[in-house]
């Protein structure tokens, strides 16, 4: 009866996570990565499992998206999520065994702070066994300033983004102050990293002190977002752009226990539905 109540509004969770997920399989993020490639901008590809989704069918999907990215120039890359394959390097393996062979980078999500300890483990396991792989630090989490010295210690790129979830030790915690501490800590000591935000403000601020410091840097914005400010915050300050590219279920990190603590998500939510409906029509009119 449970599910039942909630069929309506999980629902219209799948329709607004539409207005960031380009589709259901690889196939329709694919001609969108070779079409970015061919403006000169970078793709992530990400795989977004439905629940319970067996671990030998998500290693498909990620074995897949390593022989798409391969081949892309400016060069793609798979994130990848470490829950999807229960925190389980030894499951992982086949995946990373294939993206080392290809010279494909392999980045690990970030997901509710509860997953942020075994997914550094599960990277740390990785790291192990050589090739190029990332990591996502989020500013809105203080445990992120120790999790960015284990990413200089095992020698992974980062990404520095806000974080949509909480952490509930520090409900109040200023993700813009987290991430620019990121930005501080990591800055002149790793070869390269990745900014991800829409915020021009911030991304400027963030790019500027990277640049600085002599560290390389890109601006990585998520498929659906605005990007016409941050991308000429990027285009002014010489720095590359990246577009992630997710696929699969839709998802925006709605989870029903939010919308009764805050509100907005009921608007965000009916604004992404509108949007994502009309994204999905769209496609449907152009035979996507």
């Amino acid at each position: 009866m449970r599910q039942l109540a909630t069929l309506p509004l999980r629902l219209l969770l799948q329709l607004a996570g539409r207005a960031y997920v380009p589709g259901w399989t690889l196939d329709a993020v694919r001609r969108r990565a070779g079409t970015l490639a061919a403006t000169g901008a970078g793709c992530t590809l990400g795989y977004f499992n439905p629940p319970g989704r067996a671990v030998p069918a998500v290693a498909a999907e990620c074995l897949a998206i390593v022989d798409t990215v391969a081949g892309l120039q400016p060069a793609g890359y798979l994130s990848i999520k470490a829950p999807a394959f229960g925190f389980d390097a030894q499951a992982m393996a086949p995946v990373l065994a294939h993206a080392r062979a290809r010279g494909v980078h392999v980045h690990f999500d970030s997901h509710d702070i509860a997953s942020a300890g075994p997914t550094l483990h599960c990277l740390a396991q990785a790291a192990g066994q050589g090739g190029s792989l990332g990591l996502t630090l989020p500013g809105r989490w203080p445990r992120s300033l120790d999790d960015a010295e284990m990413a200089c210690a095992l020698g992974v790129r980062p990404r520095i983004v806000k974080g949509e979830w909480p952490d509930p030790a520090h409900p109040r915690a200023d993700a813009r102050a987290g991430f620019l501490a990121l930005v501080e800590r990591l800055a002149g000591r790793v070869p390269e990293l990745a900014v991800a935000t829409h915020d021009p403000a911030l991304a400027h601020e963030a790019l500027a002190r990277l640049q600085a410091a002599g560290t390389r840097c890109e601006l990585e914005l998520l498929h659906g977002l605005p990007r016409r400010a941050p991308q000429q915050v990027a285009d002014a300050l010489g720095v590359p752009v990246r577009l992630y590219l997710p696929y699969g279920m839709p998802w925006r990190p709605y989870a029903l226990r939010k919308l009764g603590e805050n509100p907005r998500i009921a608007w965000w939510l009916l604004k992404d539905s509108v949007l994502g409906a009309c994204q999905q029509w769209g496609r449907r009119d152009a035979g996507a």
